[in-house]
């Protein structure tokens, strides 16, 4: 479970506002879905929960623990899929996996076994054993997602893992998360994708310039906009059709 409140994050001295008294929360056995244009402050919500950026104020926990106070215990207790993927292009797909079983201390039968599991699992038998340079997007998401699930996380953050991704491999990896909720796993999941929202997320918080523009169901959203789409709430909500994506 992550509970944030009231987050602010700013840049170059303060004149910056890239985060701006950001609340939410996001359940067990819940997909929370992040929604918002390019530059709203989604990524830098996740960065600031997973320790790589420091809030200039507010609360946060996740599975209990604050990030400040505990970073090291907050990285044991999540598994982040970054914007970034930061694959090691010279380790194979399975080295890049048993390299973060390792820094969480697995044993090399339970890191082989859990890869073989992600390997029937996301269809990565044919490039598990390649190195990932040259990899398409498709191949080096999985390899993230692997690499961030490898040692069992409940708490799992993804930035914008379908990015890039053909038509197939956006489906299978809404098949995969849409599995990690029903085995109870907290999913925080950052978009600018409408179709993956409505396809996916339990609860959307949408983020428009740094703040959180609306919180709810698909069902609340579209009551509180009083538009029939969720696309159509999701202007009305940030008041702009910027960043608006099919």
């Amino acid at each position: 479970m992550i509970d944030a409140q009231s987050l602010r994050k700013t840049f170059n001295k303060g004149k910056v506002v890239a985060v701006d008294d950001v609340s939410f929360s996001a359940a067990d056995g819940q997909i929370t879905g992040l929604l918002g244009p390019n530059g709203a402050g989604k990524t830098t919500t996740l960065r600031m929960l997973y320790t790589l950026l420091e809030p200039d104020s507010g609360q946060m926990r996740v599975d209990g623990i604050d990030p400040r106070e505990q970073p090291i215990e907050v990285k044991r207790a999540l598994g982040v899929v970054p914007d970034s993927r930061g694959l090691y292009d010279r380790l194979t797909a399975r080295e890049n996996i048993a390299y973060y079983g390792k820094l969480h201390g697995l044993d090399k039968a339970t890191i082989q076994r859990r890869t073989d599991e992600f390997v029937e699992v996301l269809d990565m038998g044919g490039f598990i054993d390649r190195k990932t340079e040259g990899f398409s997007q498709g191949q080096r998401v999985k390899v993230a997602i692997a690499r961030a699930l490898i040692h069992q996380p409940r708490t799992i953050l993804l930035d914008e893992p379908s990015n890039g991704l053909d038509v197939m491999t956006t489906r299978a990896l809404r098949h995969f998360l849409a599995d990690l909720k029903r085995k109870g796993h907290c999913v925080v999941l950052s978009t600018h994708i409408m179709q993956e929202v409505a396809a996916l997320c339990d609860r959307i918080v949408i983020i428009a310039r740094g703040r959180v523009a609306a919180n709810g169901t698909a069902d609340q959203l579209r009551q509180r906009s009083g538009e029939a789409s969720l696309e159509d709430a999701f202007v009305k909500l940030i008041g702009s059709d910027e960043g608006l994506l099919a």
